[in-house]
């Protein structure tokens, strides 16, 4: 692998850093990986409704070089194509929204609507009136999908400038909210790919194309596309793609649209003329009129090779928008220096305080047990990447050996009861894992420490109620069941097999034996399904072969309990 980079694990930091310091309009959030407006009121009355956006990095320019007035007043970034935390996402309204309220503007991705929509729950809890707008623009996945399933790409800038305008122009939440719903129900995107790309995590491309190939309708996460063709003509390639679009959205001689052409992150200004040349004269070819067109760089996946097109449909209102003046440096800024960087303070929402309890003796051994399971996790790290990359981003492993550092970190207080120690492991993983498994194990650990605490001193068979209703929650968070190629078929078994060797007499320590070869099970049969959730769903019956990933990390933990359930 050869970036310019120092540290795969540094990668968003820095690059936030470098970000800021070049242009004098944004401010970092004070330990988040959030950048702000600097100019926002110090009296949050006086704000506007505030415009939020993000995702995982890897995407520049999106989403922070759209942070600016007329655009986005904060951008969330995730490790690269992984969604960022709750936590994140709730600092970043905190930080930015006033009275007005704020506006969150999501692509259709799981980890995407779990960590935002959670946190917009959190922030209405709050008092901060919040609204969200999921744009899902990907007509490459119609004959795939239903329209509410599709990926979120490129043309999610057009709805953070139209947004954005709204708000600038002091409209209610209301209506920014009705506007940016309005544009994102009006745009289509597809994309061709000619390469993959490298996530710095896993150190080698996600897939590999023959000299002749290249991918049709992919998406923004270096993933492979919904089907491999040979390689064609630009002029071909644009005609392909905007006829897609153009029958997707059910465009008609007369009807007036913007066009955006969007590199990748490798394809030369050259090649993107020669696209946009000739998606002009297809559009007007149509009879369709072109308003306005934009070529360049807007929202890539890192340095893959390959572009979108994007087509919004306009009337004079959404054009003023669009024609609205806005200062955020990728829409385009003036390259000015910015002579330090800005850090702005976090605003946190203070917890209560409770009081220090002595470590009963039984808890040492659950303590033991989850920092054995934490090595697991290091240890697993480049075979659950390897998993992942090949049906989704590649982000597990990663992602679940910052787990393991949250489990290390916990405090002392976190090992009073077996209930507080599930509630701290559930704080501790939700800031720590960002991408869909965080909240998943989270809202999992939360459910299955409620049910511990109606039992003071917890036996097997509380313990199995807990997995029980831990593994519910999942199920209910996620919408997967049994067959649909998720942790749900290693969870699912294991924890209804648990509790039916116990019933029937069985030890844990034997019941604990057979839940493991149940999910073992589980696991290798996920390698012959169809994937109907997530990212894996968009490659179909090309994510054959090999067993999910989140399955076979359910197994790696669940094989470390097994040597401490007695």
């Amino acid at each position: 692998m050869k970036k310019l980079i120092n540290d795969p694990r540094a990668v968003v930091g820095e690059m936030l850093e470098g970000l800021v310091s070049l242009h004098p309009g944004l401010a970092l959030l004070e330990g988040e990986a959030v950048v702000m407006r600097s100019d926002l009121p110090a009296d949050p009355a006086a704000r506007q409704v505030a415009v939020l956006s993000g995702g995982g990095s890897g995407h520049e320019p999106a989403h922070a070089g759209y942070v600016g007035p007329g655009m986005l007043h904060a951008a969330v970034a995730g490790d690269v194509f992984t969604s960022p935390s709750t936590d994140s996402v709730l600092a970043a309204i905190r930080a930015v929204a006033g009275p007005a309220g704020a506006l969150l503007v999501v692509k259709n991705y799981t980890g995407d609507r779990l960590n935002f929509g959670l946190a917009a729950e959190l922030a209405r809890a709050e008092g901060i009136p919040t609204e969200i707008v999921i744009v899902s623009d990907d007509v490459s996945l119609r004959d795939t999908v239903e329209p509410s399933r599709r990926r979120g790409i490129a043309g999610t800038v057009l709805v953070h400038k139209v947004a954005g305008a709204a708000s600038a122009s002091g409209a209610s939440l209301a209506q920014v909210a009705r506007e940016a719903a309005a544009a994102a129900s009006a745009l289509g995107t597809m994309g061709v790919g000619l390469g993959a790309c490298t996530v710095p995590a896993a150190g080698r491309p996600g897939f590999s194309l023959g000299e002749d190939e290249i991918e049709l309708g992919l998406g923004i996460h270096g993933e492979q596309g919904v089907r491999r063709v040979p390689l064609q003509p630009a002029n071909a390639l644009v005609d392909t793609l905007l006829s897609s679009i153009v029958d997707d959205q059910r465009l008609v001689a007369g009807d007036r649209v913007v066009l955006l052409v969007n590199g990748l992150g490798g394809t030369p200004a050259q090649e993107l003329a020669i696209i946009a040349r000739r998606a002009l004269a297809f559009l007007r070819e149509r009879s369709l009129t072109v308003e306005r067109a934009w070529s360049g760089e807007f929202l890539t996946a890192l340095e893959m090779p390959g572009c979108s097109l994007s087509l919004l449909k306009v009337d004079d209102e959404r054009l003023h928008r669009l024609d609205a003046a806005t200062s955020a440096p990728a829409w385009p800024g003036s390259g000015r220096l910015a002579p330090a960087r800005r850090i702005a303070p976090a605003r946190t929402v203070p917890h209560a305080s409770s009081a220090t309890e002595s470590r009963p003796a039984d808890m040492e051994h659950v303590h033991q047990a989850l920092l054995a399971i934490a090595d697991a996790f290091d240890a697993a790290e480049a075979r659950l990447t390897e998993l992942d990359s090949a049906a989704g981003d590649g982000d597990l492993g990663i992602s679940l050996v910052r787990g393991a550092a949250a489990i290390r970190a916990l405090p002392p207080s976190s090992w009073t009861s077996p209930a507080r120690a599930l509630m701290a492991l559930s704080e501790a993983l939700r800031r720590a894992i960002g991408g869909s498994s965080g909240p998943f194990y989270a809202t999992a650990l939360l459910r299955a420490s409620r049910r511990l605490a109606e039992h003071p001193q917890p036996d097997a068979r509380a313990w199995a109620e807990a997995f029980q209703a831990g593994v519910e929650a999942v199920a209910e968070l996620g919408g997967a069941g049994p067959g649909d190629r998720t942790m749900i078929d290693a969870l699912r078994p294991a924890a209804d097999i648990f509790s039916r060797e116990l019933q029937a007499g069985g030890s844990p320590a034997e019941a604990w034996a057979e839940a493991l070869l149940a999910a073992e099970r589980g696991t290798e049969a996920t390698a012959r399904m169809k994937p109907r959730l997530g990212r894996a769903s968009y490659l179909g019956e090309r994510a054959l072969g090999l067993p999910d990933a989140g399955a076979e990390a359910v197994v790696v933990w669940l094989r470390v309990l097994s040597r401490f359930i007695r």
